[in-house]
């Protein structure tokens, strides 16, 4: 990842060094007790990006990882579900 702008809420607009930009949704992200003073969306937006890990963190240590963030943006890319597949984000369905 090399840019991420706060947009509102709980999103982010993000871009990789692939080229790729989009918008990640974390709301759902945002479990267990790492992630609990980010449900305040002014601790939320409160991020910088981390060059050495190509993610976004946070003044706490939080972070998440770049391919998550990566799958988030673009979880309905349907050119990018066998990656997301090998990843572990993607499984067949009924397995």
């Amino acid at each position: 990842m090399t840019e991420a702008k706060y947009i509102g809420g709980y999103k982010v607009e993000l871009s990789f060094n692939d080229g790729r930009h989009g918008i990640a949704d974390l709301a759902g992200a945002l479990r267990g007790p790492v992630f609990d003073h980010l449900k305040d969306e002014s601790r939320f937006s409160d991020f910088r990006v981390d060059e050495e890990l190509e993610t976004i963190v946070w003044s706490t240590g939080a972070d998440m990882a770049p391919e998550y963030l990566y799958f988030q943006a673009f979880k309905e890319d349907q050119e990018l579900q066998e990656q997301f597949r090998r990843w572990g984000y993607v499984t067949e369905q009924g397995a």
